[in-house]
């Protein structure tokens, strides 16, 4: 990629974070992806096949409607041979203010590129009032999900859902056979596929997800696309403590492996967790403290 064309493309974004905050992302990201399309005299069918996606969905992609996530929108745009953030908004004039911004965007890596345009997208799309009204506790077992989860969606009325018991539901298998029987791609697809239903049943609620949800990209994005999210963590000591007080004392045959396989889990999740909207520390707080801190994380 020349000079000219990230500088370009990056001015391109600053014009998008505008049209953002006015709720506008959608269609003229849809506007920008035609414009593209029709300029490399690509046929729709023939960018669906390149990319991996369906005509339909697409079709709606083009047309400003639905949810897009950062993996669609990098696959449309190596389809179309560009750098994902020249699909966003058309040339404009420069200012001062751009500039200087720019000139930040000049130094940052393409991964951190990509986090920008996600953000924008999650945080000034048209329906991030919609994406508030449900909250995802996500984090390593024992942080203390399911108890603050239960209890503030009972406060507030609202649904509260264990993803991993919906996906025991679905498909009528205990957890661990499922690892078992399809080993852990065959546990994500299924993770994903109930998530999405999860979501689309569930316009308001409380859900406590499992913890290696972010290790599957397109489970993850989803669910920070279409919920606000709170990483609940603890030191490991407190989640291991956490755990076999729960009942579950497979810890203890090998505690000191345990404790570094834990660790080695949660550093490597680090930047993952980090993505989350918010973070809750429970290390050393009883569960009324850390539900108060809950409480005026997510409603204010």
């Amino acid at each position: 990629m020349s000079l000219e064309t990230t500088t370009d493309a990056q001015q391109e974004e600053l014009q998008t974070a505008d049209q953002a905050a006015d709720g506008n992302i959608l269609p003229t990201l849809g506007k920008r992806v035609r414009e593209i399309r029709d300029r490399r005299g690509m046929t729709r069918k023939l960018v669906a096949r390149e990319a991996g996606v369906s005509e339909r969905h697409l079709a709606h992609l083009e047309g400003g409607d639905g949810n897009v996530s950062i993996v669609l929108l990098q696959n449309i745009a190596r389809a179309l041979n560009v750098p994902l953030i020249e699909l966003l908004a058309p040339e404009t004039e420069d200012t001062v203010e751009k500039r200087l911004i720019r000139r930040f965007l000049e130094r940052l890596p393409q991964h951190r590129l990509e986090e920008v345009v996600f953000r924008l997208m999650r945080d000034f799309g048209h329906e991030e009032a919609v994406r508030r009204k449900r909250i995802a506790l996500i984090g390593l077992r024992g942080a203390g999900k399911s108890t603050l989860g239960k209890r503030l969606a009972q406060e507030e009325g609202m649904p509260f859902v264990e993803l991993d018991r919906e996906i025991e539901k679905e498909t009528g298998i205990p957890g661990r056979e499922i690892f078992s029987l399809y080993g852990q791609s065959g546990y994500r697809r299924i993770e994903k596929r109930t998530l999405e239903r999860v979501l689309r049943d569930n316009p308001r609620a409380v859900i406590s997800v499992g913890g290696g949800v972010v290790s599957q990209p397109e489970s993850f994005e989803m669910l920070l696309a279409q919920c606000m999210t709170v990483w609940v963590k603890a030191l490991p000591e407190e989640h291991m403590a956490r755990v076999m007080a729960q009942g579950d004392l497979r810890p203890m045959a090998g505690n000191d492996e345990a404790m570094e396989d834990l660790k080695r889990i949660l550093e490597a999740r680090l930047p993952l967790y980090a993505k989350a909207d918010t973070v809750l520390d429970t290390t050393g707080e009883t569960v009324d403290q850390s539900f108060i801190k809950l409480r005026q994380l997510v409603l204010g």
